[in-house]
């Protein structure tokens, strides 16, 4: 809702934009009609009688439509709802995607992040040692910290999955150690107490922050500040719980999805020397062993446009460093933000053309309706062709018509769209737990009118054509 009333003083001003200009031609088009029939008495000037032609066409169109309102209504209805359809879609996906897109930014374009992944091959491995060894090391972190000025920070974090206690309630979470500016990376918000500082790292205190649903599971009535928990058999004093927020979704097998919710968060050198360097995982009945130092590191740049060298310059030190062994991924927001952008294009166009086609749906009803009109009107074509009227005058008078029609209907279906995307959004709110975002596409709004206008010409062009081919004694003779 926000992103559209953000937009709306926009598109007001746009369409008031669209009726200058129409006041603008409409006042052009009564002055020349003026200087027609100014010089009526005296030579008419060819541009004067083509725009007595015109005003005559147009009267005749107008009363033709007003004597038969319901079908007239009936077949500009097709191009309502196609060019409503055009606006209200365009706003969705476009509101769809911006969303989407910040989302991307709010995890940092100028982050990079690199995580430990088990190679496949280990399965082997770890048959003949208890212990299996793989990921990101301290070496790694201390060789990607002398990159320099490019980089402005650099966060490790350990994850070990663990149960949780409070007296006679337990929940399964992540226990995830790390540094004070996590918090930063992430763009935590605090419902509650604080987050990690450089003392408790330093000192190594025995404290933790709690996602919101661990802060409720483990203690839905009562404040869980400075309350104790216990994790493997140690005990943490809680000093702050973040704000609920979404998880993450992940992207293939480069990034791991994030339920911040279910995380519980201690000093990095306190999960060392509580936890130590081997993680024990539960899977199936079995317990497996693992030592990784680092299960992800994530590095923030200085400037948008060092992120891709960065990014390849790690990958090379990681390469180095690591042999043949894959036990590592380097992730780039960025990549995600520039292939985002793009399928925000791709989206969007598919969108339009799913529009359009109730625009030539409409189209061809307008056709319908105008041939239908031919046929109703063929005695009026014969005493109009009796009386002098040549070819070119009864395409026009009837293509006019066909393009009045269509030009009211993409101005209704203008204001029926923009209303439909101030109004679907609250409407929406009111049934779904999450917001329906909407962003009004400016250029769809003139890409409607014209398209719509053009829908008129087209659908319009062959029965006009089909009544100026009339013959006038046989149209006569029709009853």
């Amino acid at each position: 809702m926000p992103s559209v009333l953000q937009n709306a003083s926009e598109s007001l001003w746009l369409i008031v934009g669209v009726a200058l200009v129409a006041i603008v031609v409409a006042a052009r088009v009564l002055w020349l009609i003026t200087v027609g029939r100014r010089v009526a008495g005296g030579v008419r000037t060819a541009r004067a009688a083509t725009f007595a032609k015109l005003q005559r066409s147009l009267s005749l169109a107008i009363k033709s439509l007003w004597l038969h309102k319901l079908r007239s209504f009936l077949s500009v209805l097709g191009i309502i709802i196609g060019t409503s359809s055009v606006i209200a879609l365009m706003a969705f996906g476009e509101g769809s995607m911006q969303d989407a897109l910040e989302d991307i930014k709010r995890q940092g374009a100028t982050n990079i992040m690199v995580r430990s992944v088990k190679p496949s091959d280990d399965s082997l491995t770890s048959q003949k040692s208890w212990v299996t060894a793989y990921g990101l090391t301290k070496r790694d972190l201390e060789r990607i910290s002398t990159f320099g000025d490019a980089i402005v920070r650099i966060v490790p974090l350990r994850v070990f999955p663990s149960e949780a206690r409070f007296r006679e309630r337990q929940v399964n979470a992540r226990v995830i150690g790390t540094v004070p500016d996590y918090a930063d990376v992430q763009k935590f918000e605090l419902a509650s107490g604080r987050f990690l500082t450089e003392a408790d790292d330093r000192d190594r205190k025995n404290v933790c922050i709690l996602g919101s649903e661990i802060a409720d599971k483990l203690f839905p009535f009562e404040n869980p500040l400075d309350r104790g928990i216990e994790v493997r058999g140690a005990e943490f004093i809680v000093v702050g719980v973040i704000r609920e927020r979404m998880p993450t979704g992940g992207s293939g097998g480069s990034q791991a999805a994030e339920e911040f919710n279910r995380d519980i968060y201690i000093a990095l050198n306190t999960s060392v020397d509580f936890f130590g360097e081997v993680i024990s995982v539960r899977t199936s009945g079995s317990r497996v062993n693992e030592k990784v130092q680092y299960n992800q590191i994530t590095i923030t740049v200085s400037n948008i446009d060092k992120v891709r060298p960065v990014g390849e310059a790690i990958k090379s030190l990681l390469k180095q460093e690591h042999g043949g062994k894959n036990d590592w991924v380097v992730t780039i927001p960025l990549d995600r933000l520039e292939e985002a952008e793009r399928a925000k294009t791709r989206f969007t166009t598919l969108m339009a053309m799913i529009a359009s086609i109730s625009l030539l749906v409409g189209g061809i009803g307008i056709m319908n309706i105008m041939l239908a009109t031919v046929t109703e009107r063929t005695r009026e074509i014969g005493i109009r062709r009796a009386l002098g009227a040549k070819q070119k005058d009864i395409t026009l008078q009837f293509l006019i018509e066909a393009v009045v029609q269509t030009t009211i209907g993409g101005l209704c279906g203008v204001v029926f769209g923009i209303a439909m995307v101030f109004t679907v959004p609250i409407v929406w709110e009111w049934f779904a737990p999450t917001p329906l975002p909407a962003k009004i596409h400016r250029l769809s709004i003139a890409i409607s009118l014209v398209f719509s206008v053009v829908v008129g010409v087209v659908f319009g062009l062959y029965p006009a054509w089909r009544a100026s081919r009339l013959d006038p004694i046989e149209a006569l003779r029709h009853d």
